[in-house]
């Protein structure tokens, strides 16, 4: 059952996601008696998702497009993070999420959450589907050494001495997720700035329109070098 829900979402993953960011907007009452906090916490654990995708994609890069909206991969990647735990880059996108919705101070969060947990918890139950299918031998072992959700810490510090880090490979990979987040806490973060102290707002809109625009220059600016190929992996 969860394998089939996981297909689905995998095949439809590109709409559902921004129903998760639609969320976020939505006017509702708050969880935190201090908005501080949760702008605090939420953008500590957004930015964690984050590092463990840059950490992951730096030392290696796993497919996760698929082939004509299905799950597909060329390979088992078993090396990197993915030594630690065998989904890092789904682990880093629940974090990214899940610190928004705090940091939107929003009650849907209690709802949202675990719905968006749930999404990637059927779409990694179908990938393990067909990759035990796909590599039967090499999969059962990768599971008996990797966790599916907790990295293992053990060993990370040697993983990160033996491998080599690809900067330019986290800018082409991951720039446009970057982009897509950090606009949106800026806008989550002033939408409720707004609703608390309408001075403060008209204070801080400067700086966070200032960042808006830093973050579309450095978007469009890694946008061209990839279509030019003077940024290349």
């Amino acid at each position: 059952m969860m394998v089939a829900i996981g297909n689905f979402f995998f095949h439809y993953r590109n709409t559902i996601a921004p129903v998760f960011f639609i969320v976020l907007f939505i006017p509702a009452a708050g969880m935190f008696g201090s908005y501080s906090t949760a702008a605090s916490l939420g953008l500590a654990l957004a930015l964690t998702g984050q590092a463990i995708r840059v950490a992951t994609i730096g030392l290696v890069y796993i497919i996760r497009g698929g082939s004509k909206k299905r799950i597909f991969a060329k390979g088992l990647v078993t090396t990197g993070i993915f030594g630690h735990c065998r989904n890092p880059l789904y682990m880093g996108n629940i974090l990214i999420m899940t610190g928004l919705f705090i940091m939107a101070d929003t009650v849907l969060a209690l709802i949202a959450v675990p719905v968006v947990i749930f999404f990637y918890q059927a779409i990694v139950m179908a990938e393990e589907e067909y990759l035990r299918v796909q590599y039967p031998e090499e999969y059962t072992e990768f599971e008996r050494k990797s966790n599916r959700w907790i990295p293992r810490l053990k060993g990370l510090g040697e993983t990160f001495r033996s491998m080599t880090f690809n900067w330019r490979r986290v800018i082409l990979k991951e720039y446009n997720t970057t982009f897509i987040w950090m606009l949106g806490a800026v806008i989550v973060f002033m939408q409720n700035i707004h609703g608390i102290d309408k001075a403060l707002f008209s204070r801080l809109l400067p700086a966070a329109i200032t960042a808006g625009v830093f973050l579309l220059v450095m978007y469009l600016g890694v946008m061209y070098l990839k279509k030019t190929k003077r940024l290349r992996d």
